[in-house]
């Protein structure tokens, strides 16, 4: 991946910046994009002093569709022909039933875990379609296979992920594009405390007695997926830590009962 522009949003924590370091590490420039431009700074600094990679910054909102738009239509030279887009852009706020949730956070949300990755998609692709090359990255979720308590509206967004993801790949099956979609399940990120609104305990609670994944692993599985020859296309890769099966169960050890199986809240 040696000289290729990487788009990555989102890059500021977790996933993001795990991806924004393994591309950087092997030679990829990077176009970093979040709202934290104190958190990008110190890591477009991080990359160059330690990989010598090329990094350009561009914080925006992805909800703010003007200000994305403003932020792509300044790309000059090199940095147009952006090689692989990383839609990685998502959250999720609240655990409450669907009757019972904010209307408000779920606009945030839907806003960013859908309508943000349309509208990277929208105006980052038909470049790469004009170019005759370029891979796109979403960054879905095991979420999107089926709902779980407390959790229908993110799990609809990361359905919605899967959906756009496959439709893309039928749009584009007459180019040499090629579209992905990562669906990580347990991954421990600073996404559980917003999903917990700050409560670092409960965040933390998710992952009592198991051996989360962290960014740097889904980073391997989005490098690999970018990396493979061109005539490869791995369409949707499921991650998982080794102890759990589905989005609902896995096997938790716990200190008074190590034996136990445990259902995800």
């Amino acid at each position: 991946m040696k000289g290729k522009v990487v788009f990555i949003t989102g890059a500021s924590s977790g996933i993001g910046e795990g991806c924004a370091r393994k591309f950087a590490s092997e030679g990829s420039d990077l176009i970093l994009n979040a709202r934290n431009i104190g958190k990008l700074e110190a890591l477009k600094s991080e990359l160059e002093q330690k990989y010598g990679a090329k990094v350009l910054l561009l914080p925006f909102d992805v909800r703010d569709r003007k200000a994305a738009s403003d932020a792509l239509a300044s790309l000059s030279g090199r940095w147009k022909d952006i090689d692989v887009l990383i839609n990685n852009a998502g959250l999720v706020i609240g655990v409450d039933k669907e009757f019972e949730g904010s209307l408000d956070e779920w606009d945030i949300v839907i806003d960013t875990n859908v309508k943000a990755l349309l509208a990277m998609t929208r105006m980052v692709v038909p470049g790469m379609v004009a170019r005759g090359k370029g891979h796109i990255i979403n960054i879905g979720s095991i979420a999107g296979d089926a709902a779980y308590p407390g959790g229908s509206v993110y799990c609809a967004t990361k359905a919605a992920v899967k959906a756009l993801s496959d439709g893309l790949r039928i749009d584009l099956v007459d180019t040499p594009l090629r579209v992905t979609n990562i669906k990580p399940g347990l991954v421990e990120t600073n996404f559980s405390v917003i999903r917990y609104r700050g409560d670092k305990a409960a965040a933390d609670a998710c992952y009592d007695g198991i051996r989360p994944l962290n960014g740097d692993d889904i980073a391997l599985t989005v490098y690999f997926a970018a990396s493979l020859p061109e005539h490869i296309q791995l369409a949707e890769l499921l991650v998982m830590p080794v102890n759990q099966a589905t989005a609902t169960i896995s096997y938790r050890k716990k200190i008074n009962d190590p034996d136990r199986k445990s259902i995800i809240k």
